[in-house]
């Protein structure tokens, strides 16, 4: 990462550099209105992140590791300085995570390989762009900024689930809310992001059941384990083969298409559960805010948000402490 860091370029010299009716000068200040965006009209956290520029030869960052029983979703954990204990990790040098991936299934875990195109610091560098960012969409890119600096403005020690999942929320809403600021709801910016949420919505359907179906089977006292794997191996097939029928009828799409072919395990599932919510809480929670439009609602919620990061009960249980927030927020207006 140092080395990374070590390379990155202010925005504006690339600007500079490349001229004003640039691609790169554009990207610029599509950066950098996100970037206002997001600290004065959302109120994350002011920082120089998202400042700077890397020119890299490939389109991710770095390859992430997950590990998770073969047998059911418990997970396997990394523990690191500062973040606590998270149930990933990452290596800028693929053969790297080749390696440690060999060495969990040698263990006999369930291992996958991600590819990620961001990190976030936490605030303890100014965390750069990447060169393959100029090829995202603006929805695609303001997510990725918004939910980045929303994990430095909002980060509970050792509750990487509860991190995850809410700044995937705020990261979704708060790219809709930049959008429809900027663009209207009639723009081809808006539209694009309508047409794919309704195969977002069925393809999270089609794995919170896929999982449940593995949970029913792995919490069976009645059968010996080796059959368990059997039986999860069957499940998998059997799935993968219905999700490829039914593709044509359910899809409006090819973005899921390749989930028929891969060789998935509990290590994909549990990763995908980590990230997105499977009971709606964060949804639910933010319909409740009482305040008139999703703009203050979000604003709202990122103020009760941070208020979690040096709360012992939000280690404890954070989703109430984000709930205890928000009730003495609307106590103190």
């Amino acid at each position: 990462m140092l080395g990374y860091l070590g390379k990155a370029v202010p925005l504006e010299e690339l600007e500079k550099t490349k001229g004003e009716e640039s691609e790169e000068a554009n990207f610029v200040k599509l950066v950098m209105d996100i970037r206002r965006f997001a600290m004065e009209e959302l109120g994350l956290k002011a920082s120089k992140n998202y400042t700077r520029y890397v020119e890299l030869d490939r389109n991710y960052l770095a390859a992430v590791v997950s590990a998770c029983a073969a047998d059911s979703f418990t997970r396997h954990e990394w523990t690191f300085p500062v973040v606590g204990t998270v149930p990933y990790k990452g290596f800028f040098n693929p053969k790297d995570a080749q390696k440690e991936a060999a060495k969990l299934k040698t263990a006999g875990l369930d291992v996958w390989i991600r590819p990620v195109d961001a990190f976030s610091t936490l605030g303890w560098f100014k965390d750069p762009l990447y060169s393959y960012m100029k090829n995202y969409s603006v929805y695609q890119l303001a997510d990725l900024i918004i939910h980045e600096l929303f994990h430095a403005t909002v980060f509970v020690k050792g509750r990487v689930e509860f991190n995850e999942q809410l700044a995937e929320f705020a990261g979704t809403h708060g790219a809709r809310l930049y959008i429809i600021n900027r663009f209207g709801i009639d723009s081809p910016e808006y539209l694009s992001i309508s047409d794919g949420e309704d195969d977002y919505r069925i393809f999270r359907e089609f794995l919170f059941e896929l999982g449940t179906e593995l949970q029913n089977l792995y919490s069976r006292n009645d059968i010996k384990r080796d059959e368990k794997l059997i039986q999860k191996e069957l499940i998998n097939k059997t799935v993968q083969e219905r999700f490829e029928a039914e593709y044509e009828s359910r899809f409006q799409s090819d973005r899921y298409r390749d989930f028929a072919k891969m060789p998935i395990n509990n290590a994909y599932l549990d990763l995908f559960r980590l990230y997105h919510e499977e009971d709606n809480f964060f949804s639910d929670l933010f319909e409740n805010i009482p305040v008139e439009d999703d703009m203050q609602k979000l604003q709202v919620l990122i103020t009760a948000a941070a208020a979690l990061n040096k709360s012992r009960e939000a280690r404890r249980d954070p989703r109430t402490a984000l709930q205890k927030q928000l009730q003495l927020h609307f106590q103190l207006m």
